[in-house]
């Protein structure tokens, strides 16, 4: 791989963090991602020379320099933020945690402690992802597949599933993945494979830039063919 990319000229959009899906006015339903991850991309692919818009999550993390943020807070105000300025990106990565599932109703007021069970009807969120994978003008997208299990073989099959260019693949955890300084990556694409060792998230940030660079520009070539 190449040491020092370039990106200079390309607009590139990320997702980061987990999303949150009120059920009342204090209670929601969300995970445990952190958005390091995602923020370490941004940084990295700044430093790399891109223009950075960010879409995150609710998370405490500073704006690395030059990005610009969008804050938002549930999946579907995360689909409209990506949505509103996807027009002309030409990578896109979903690093976000997005919740795959909201409750079908929120209350208005806090619900109260009356019975013993409570039952909570969800419904399917919007797939960010797959939406931009399946534009007519896509750019070249990025995927992120957090397993517990089968890792390459759940990750090979989301990428297949969602026609992404490019997915990174983590085992989560306790200990690992989620909320963590560090984290351990496996890069895929369509007939190649590239397996990152364990590491802080900027240096694997660094190095998944790398190779989205890489692999961006044999597609561009491609489609300039």
């Amino acid at each position: 791989m190449a040491s020092e990319p370039s990106l200079a000229g390309q607009t590139v959009v990320i997702t980061a963090g987990p999303t949150r899906e009120a059920i009342d006015p204090v209670r929601f339903l969300s995970n445990r991602s952190s958005g390091r991850m995602g923020f370490a991309l941004a940084r990295a692919f700044d430093n790399a020379g891109a223009r950075v818009l960010l879409v995150a999550g609710p998370v405490t993390l500073p704006t690395p320099d030059g990005v610009t943020r969008i804050d938002v807070e549930s999946a579907r105000q995360m689909e409209a933020a990506v949505n509103n300025v996807i027009d002309g990106a030409d990578i896109f990565v979903g690093c976000a945690a997005v919740s795959d599932y909201r409750p079908a109703a929120t209350s208005s007021e806090k619900i109260k402690k009356t019975a013993d069970e409570l039952t909570l009807k969800l419904v399917r969120g919007p797939d960010i992802l797959a939406g931009v994978a399946a534009r007519e003008n896509r750019p070249f997208t990025v995927g992120f597949a957090a397993e517990t299990e089968n890792l390459i073989e759940n990750a090979r099959a989301k990428m297949n599933n969602k026609s992404l260019d490019m997915i990174a693949a983590n085992l989560v955890g306790v200990g690992r993945g989620f909320e963590q300084d560090d984290n351990e990556l496996t890069v895929l694409w369509e007939g190649g494979e590239e397996p990152l060792g364990k590491a802080t998230k900027m240096v694997l940030a660094e190095q998944l830039v790398i190779l989205v660079g890489e692999r961006f520009s044999a597609h561009a070539q491609r489609e300039r063919a």
